[in-house]
């Protein structure tokens, strides 16, 4: 392949940025030029709901820019995401109308965690995971609206929440509580440390995290301010009281005058750093480690994923997966039995594959539906699918937009409700895909059924496909009439949606 010329737009809730990279397969992504420009669309949405005339023109003004400037560098691919600011604003439909209107430009919404999840995957490919063997690493995604706070033993995703407290949306929220500087810090501070300390009470514990992974463009800032502590990549946790305290104690024009800080960026600069000085009081971590990693460089490290690409052996899948199992641990699912369920669905999907027509990504919100469908039992006995369906649905997981998270509740529900027809079905399905539902569902319903009585019988299938009759081949000695049973009840939905016949054969009786 040879070499391309890519731009990453994050229209930012702060600013908009463009990183323009060119693209090798030896070297990877190489950041040729960058450009950006303050526009508060966060303080539009925060404080009012919606963005402002005046906004969507800036926003077009600059995106125009931005786009001369990739015809300079022959720009042939560009990705363009707006995030929080967007998404939560009552008019976004049209402000992204009128971006294509008068740019030509393409903007995508992210819901939180595909946003977040891009920026991990740029800290993943900057650091190539070179200090696996540190345990107990936080990563801490400061945004505009809210905080992503992902807890890592040594490569593994073991945690992941958002809490409401980005910079933005604190500096305007509370400033109207507090006219002087101190009692403006007094206040954030309280306000910060409240959310920092339920997130340590409910998922720290007594994990002893080690390090603090700083990501985005506050935590550059921040180091502006200690040119005498010659910080480089780490920020020892006495250094960054030092930071801490002269940030503290200075106003935002003299930050942004005696460092050259943006004066937008430093007023920005107490509410973030109080939050970092919040988690290291709540933390045993000796030091932030800062990759110098922005959302561009998310963009492109998840272009370059999803396109084979990114030069990182890694697979990001595997996070996801880690994400829903930390859900599942959560609410205390039988392990053996979610495992087994698991295990048969994926075996059920990749023995016929030329019929089903769905693929890698399909297959994964398959498996995250197998290992989260029995949670809702922790709620209510009784209500156990309903409440499965209300936990995934209000649930972050770490890189699956809302829609691929809805259609996984959907899943969930349809393994045990009836399926009515798409047009009964839409209020309930959202915007999840029909016809993706009822095909997941369906094998969902006969994976879970082949563990009707939570003991693991059936664990080891053949199959063989001919004629639209899919055979399923048990060999074993274990007594599966319950599910052999309940399986004949439960084929209905899969021969409706797919013209296939599932039959469950036993190799050997007793």
């Amino acid at each position: 392949m040879a070499s391309k010329v890519f731009a990453a737009i994050d229209v930012g809730s702060n600013e908009l940025s463009m990183k323009v990279y060119e693209i090798t397969p030896k070297k990877g992504a190489r950041e040729i030029d960058y450009v950006n420009s303050t526009v508060e669309l966060g303080s539009d949405t925060y404080n009012s709901g919606r963005i402002t005339e005046d906004s969507i023109m800036k926003v077009c003004e600059i995106l125009n820019k931005f786009r001369r400037k990739m015809r300079e560098y022959d720009v042939r691919e560009y990705k363009a995401y707006a995030s929080s600011a967007v998404r939560e604003a009552e008019n976004s439909v049209m402000v992204l109308e009128r971006i294509k209107q008068h740019t030509g430009i393409d903007v995508a919404v992210l819901s939180n965690s595909e946003q977040r999840f891009m920026n991990y995957k740029a800290y993943a490919a900057k650091s190539k995971f070179e200090d696996a063997d540190t345990k107990n690493r936080a990563l801490l995604d400061i945004g505009a609206g809210s905080l992503q706070i992902s807890i890592f033993d040594k490569q593994n995703l073991i945690q992941t929440q958002n809490l409401p407290i980005g910079a933005v949306r604190i500096r305007d929220y509370l400033a109207k509580y507090g006219a002087d500087t101190v009692a403006l810090e007094n206040i954030m501070e309280e306000f910060v440390s409240n959310f920092i300390e339920e997130f340590r009470n409910l998922f720290i514990n007594d994990k002893d995290i080690k390090s603090i992974i700083a990501i985005g463009d506050g935590i550059a800032n921040l180091k502006k301010v200690g040119p005498e502590l010659n910080i480089t990549d780490k920020i020892t946790r006495d250094q960054f009281r030092v930071l801490y305290h002269k940030v503290v104690e200075t106003t935002p024009e003299v930050l942004s005058e005696k460092y050259g800080v943006p004066y937008e960026r430093a007023t920005l600069m107490l509410p973030m750093a109080i939050i970092y000085q919040s988690f290291l009081d709540n933390s045993r971590a000796e030091d932030i480690i800062t990759p110098d990693v922005t959302f561009c460089d998310g963009i492109v490290a998840d272009y370059m994923d999803k396109n084979g690409t990114l030069l990182l052996n890694k697979n990001f899948d595997e996070d996801i997966i880690a994400s829903a199992n930390s859900i599942a641990k959560k609410y205390k699912v039988n392990r053996k039995h979610t495992q087994n369920v698991t295990q048969n669905a994926l075996d059920i999907f990749d023995s016929f594959k030329s019929v089903h027509g769905l693929g890698r990504r399909e297959r994964l919100q398959l498996q995250i539906a197998a290992m989260l469908h029995s949670c809702g039992k922790f709620v209510n006995m009784n209500e156990g699918t309903m409440m499965s369906y209300h936990i995934i649905m209000s649930t972050e997981i770490l890189g699956l937009s809302h829609k691929e998270r809805e259609e996984i509740a959907n899943i969930v529900k349809f393994n045990e409700y009836y399926l009515p027809s798409q047009t009964k079905a839409q209020v309930s399905l959202m915007t999840a895909d029909y016809m993706k539902v009822a095909k997941l569902a369906s094998i969902l319903r006969l994976a879970d059924v082949l563990d009707k009585s939570h003991r693991q019988k059936i664990s080891d299938m053949k199959f063989s496909f001919k004629d639209y009759v899919l055979t399923m081949t048990v060999d074993t000695l274990n007594d599966i009439t319950l599910e052999a049973g309940v399986f004949k009840t439960k084929t209905e939905l899969f021969r409706k949606v797919f013209g296939v016949k599932p039959v469950l054969k036993q190799k050997r009786g007793l």
